[in-house]
């Protein structure tokens, strides 16, 4: 399948070639301004397209940039946590001690 672009780059081309051309054919005019709106037609295309990929780009960097923000509060959390949990094996070896000492 062509692409827009290549599309649109030999429409270009025909057209250039069709006005060079003695236009006294009526059909050969009629031919030409078909082409010419079928040009624009897909300029219109290759418009809409590109402001459809800017505004997913946009929404992919938004959501890169979300995903970085969760990643880094979830790291954030597991420090936390791994704090507590050595606190508690500090605490409990502290009344582990203890107990010790009670049964001694």
């Amino acid at each position: 399948m062509k692409t827009f672009g290549e599309k649109e780059e030999k429409l270009g081309l025909v057209l250039e070639k069709l006005k060079n051309l003695n236009l006294l054919n009526p059909k050969l005019k009629e031919h030409s301004e078909y082409l010419d709106d079928q040009k624009n037609q897909l300029e219109i295309e290759k418009q809409q397209l590109e402001e459809k990929y800017k505004g997913l780009l946009s929404d992919y960097d938004d959501l890169k940039q979300k995903i970085k923000e969760q990643n880094l509060s979830q790291k954030n959390r597991e420090l936390r946590f791994n704090e507590k949990i050595d606190e508690l094996n500090q605490e409990t070896d502290i009344l582990l001690g203890e107990i010790d000492k009670w049964q001694t």
